[in-house]
C-alpha cells in the first residue's frame, strides 16, 4: 500500500513539475522554472519519494560545479573586454550583408564550441545590433544567424551548453572523442543555416551598389570598433591563459568540473570586484539543475524502475532515430535540460553497445531541437528580448521561418550521421 503511495504521488509531483517547466509559470503566481524545480524537490521530499540523504546523493555536483567554474571563466572574459575586442576585430572589414552574416554565425558557433552558448549571444547581440545599425542593414537575419549558430555550435563540444555538460558527467565519454563525433555535425549544420538564411532573408541581405559605399560603410565600421572601449590588458591576457589551460586539460581528458573550478579560483586571486562577476552567473540555472535532479531521481526509483525498459527492443534497435525525434520533440516542450534528465535512468539500462551512441544522439538532438522556435532554447530569447529593448522586433514567425527547415535538416543530417558512420 505504502508502495503504490509513494508511486502516485511521486507521478503527480513528476507531472506537476514538467508541466510547470513547460509553461514556464503556474497560473496565478509569479513563479519562475527555477522555483517550479525547487517547489517540486521540496514535495518528493515532503512525502516520503526520496529520503534527504537520497535526494542529496541525487544532484550532479559534478555537473554544477562544470557549469558553475566556466560560467566565471566566461564572466572574466566579459569583464576583460575579450568579446567586444574580438567582435570589433573580426568586424571591422565587413562590407557587406552576406559578410556581417557570415562572420557573426562563424564566431558564434567557435565561441559557443568553446564556451556556454548562453553567454555567447549575451555578449555578441549588442555588437551584432550597433554593426548593423552602422552599416545600414536590417538586424534581423543577423541575429537571427547569431541564435542559431550559437545553437549549432554548441553541439559540438562537451562545455558548449548546459546540456552536454550533464550528458558528458552522465556518460563519461571523452571531450575530444564527443568533439571529434559531433563536429562534423556542427560544421554542416552552420553551413546549412547561413544557406537558409540566404534563401529566406534574400531580399533583407540584398546589397545596392552606390559610387560612395566603401567610404560610407568603412567610416562607421571604424566608428563602430572604436566604441568597442578598451579591455583591462593584463586581465585579458590572464584570463585567455587560463582559458586555452583549461580547453587543453579538457582535451587531454582531465575531469573536466576540477579544471573549470581550478580556472575559476585561478582568475578569482585578482584585483576586480568579485561583485561585478558573480552578477554574472546564473545562480537560478544552478538551483533549477538541483531542483530537477531530485525529482527525476524519485521518479527514477519510484515509477521508472518498473518499465522494464532493458526490454523494449526498438530503443535497443535504433536508439539514434527514436531518441533523436523524442529529445528532440521534448525539448520544445519543457526545455532542453528537463528533456535531457528525463532520459538519464533510461540510456543506462539499454545495450551496453549502444549507449555511448545514444549518448550522442541526445545531445545532439536536444541541442538542434532549440532552433525549432524562438521558446527552443535560452540563447534564443536572449538574442530576441535584447533586440527587443534597443527597438528591434523578432516576432515568432521571423524566426519560425528559418529555424523549421534548419532544424529539419540539421536533425536529419545529424541521425544520418551517427547512424552510418559509426565509430
Amino acid at each position: 500500500m505504502k508502495e503504490n503511495w509513494e508511486f502516485w504521488l511521486t507521478v503527480m509531483w513528476f507531472t506537476l513539475t514538467y508541466a510547470g517547466l513547460a509553461l514556464g509559470k503556474l497560473p496565478g503566481l509569479r513563479i519562475d522554472r527555477t522555483g517550479i524545480a525547487l517547489v517540486g524537490a521540496a514535495l518528493v521530499l515532503a512525502t516520503g519519494g526520496l529520503t534527504f540523504d537520497e535526494a542529496a546523493a541525487s544532484i550532479d555536483f559534478a555537473t554544477l560545479a562544470l557549469l558553475l567554474g566556466m560560467m566565471i571563466v566566461v564572466a572574466f572574459l566579459r569583464q576583460a573586454g575579450f568579446f567586444d575586442r574580438l567582435a570589433g576585430w573580426a568586424l571591422r572589414s565587413v562590407r557587406r550583408p552576406h559578410g556581417l552574416l557570415a562572420v557573426t554565425m562563424i564566431l558564434a558557433g567557435v565561441l559557443s564550441a568553446v564556451l556556454v552558448n548562453d553567454v555567447v549571444c549575451l555578449a555578441l547581440t549588442p555588437l551584432v545590433l550597433h554593426l548593423a545599425e552602422r552599416l545600414r542593414l536590417d538586424p534581423r537575419p543577423h541575429l537571427i544567424g547569431l541564435a542559431v549558430a550559437a545553437n549549432i555550435g554548441s553541439t559540438a563540444t562537451l562545455t558548449g551548453n548546459p546540456q552536454n555538460m550533464i550528458i558528458g558527467n552522465l556518460s563519461h565519454i571523452p571531450y575530444l572523442h564527443f568533439a571529434a563525433r559531433l563536429t562534423p555535425v556542427a560544421v554542416a549544420g552552420l553551413l546549412i543555416a547561413f544557406a537558409v538564411i540566404g534563401w529566406v532573408y534574400r531580399d533583407a541581405l540584398r546589397w545596392e551598389e552606390t559610387p560612395d559605399a566603401d567610404k560610407e560603410e568603412a567610416e562607421p565600421a571604424a566608428r563602430g570598433s572604436r566604441r568597442l572601449g578598451r579591455p583591462h590588458r593584463r586581465l585579458l591576457v590572464k584570463s585567455l591563459a587560463v582559458t586555452l589551460g583549461a580547453i587543453t586539460l579538457f582535451c587531454a581528458g582531465a575531469p573536466m568540473e576540477i579544471v573549470a573550478l581550478a580556472a575559476a579560483a585561478v582568475l578569482l586571486l585578482c584585483r576586480i570586484n568579485p561583485d561585478k562577476i558573480y552578477r554574472q552567473v546564473d545562480w537560478g540555472l544552478l538551483v533549477m539543475f538541483a531542483g530537477l535532479f531530485v525529482v527525476v531521481r524519485a521518479f527514477e526509483v519510484q515509477v521508472v524502475r518498473r518499465w522494464g525498459i532493458e526490454e523494449w527492443g526498438p530503443l535497443q534497435d535504433n536508439p539514434v532515430g527514436l531518441l533523436s525525434v523524442v529529445s528532440a520533440a521534448l525539448s520544445n516542450v519543457v526545455s532542453n535540460v528537463p528533456a535531457v534528465l528525463l532520459f538519464k535512468p533510461i540510456i543506462p539500462a539499454m545495450a551496453a553497445g549502444v549507449q555511448e551512441t545514444a549518448w550522442l544522439a541526445l545531445a545532439m538532438s536536444s541541442t538542434l531541437a532549440g532552433n525549432l522556435t524562438v521558446l527552443g532554447s535560452v540563447a534564443n530569447l536572449i538574442v530576441v528580448e535584447n533586440a527587443r529593448r534597443e527597438g528591434v522586433s523578432i516576432s515568432f514567425w521571423d524566426y519560425a521561418r528559418v529555424g523549421i527547415p534548419v532544424t529539419a535538416l540539421t536533425l536529419t543530417l545529424g541521425m544520418a550521421w551517427l547512424h552510418f558512420v559509426p565509430w
